[in-house]
């Protein structure tokens, strides 16, 4: 069975909202950039304050504030992520109790729920 990985919330400025966050929330901070980070963004022109993806750790949950595209209503602004020791097998098994799948990177598998709302199952 999956366990709740993070939080992913679609914002127009990752950064902004991400800094927000942590200083609103008690024992949470953005996490860190490493020397490799930082030159992997550079590599692509970004910084951490346009980084398209920051994420926030503390106590509970980790947060991943992710850069929104496409429009509103084709986007969640929150999903959940769920991190399974057998990707494939929690797939399957959440298609059995009613999600259904949309598509499938090498990092994750997209699925929304009865409802038709995203949520992610990545590896552990």
């Amino acid at each position: 069975m999956g366990k709740l990985k993070e939080i992913v919330i679609d914002c127009d400025i990752p950064s902004r909202v991400a800094r927000f966050w942590a200083a609103a929330l008690d024992g949470y901070q953005v996490m860190p950039y490493d020397d490799a980070e930082l030159a992997r963004l550079a590599a692509m022109g970004l910084t951490p304050e346009t980084d398209a993806t920051v994420m926030v750790e503390g106590p509970g949950t980790r947060l991943c504030f992710h850069l929104r595209q496409g429009e509103r209503p084709a986007r969640n602004r929150v999903h959940l992520d769920i991190a399974a020791t057998d990707r494939e097998k929690e797939v399957e098994r959440l298609i059995l109790l009613g999600a259904r799948y949309v598509r499938e990177t090498h990092a994750y598998t997209v699925l929304n729920d009865p409802e038709g709302n995203n949520f992610c199952v990545m590896s552990e």
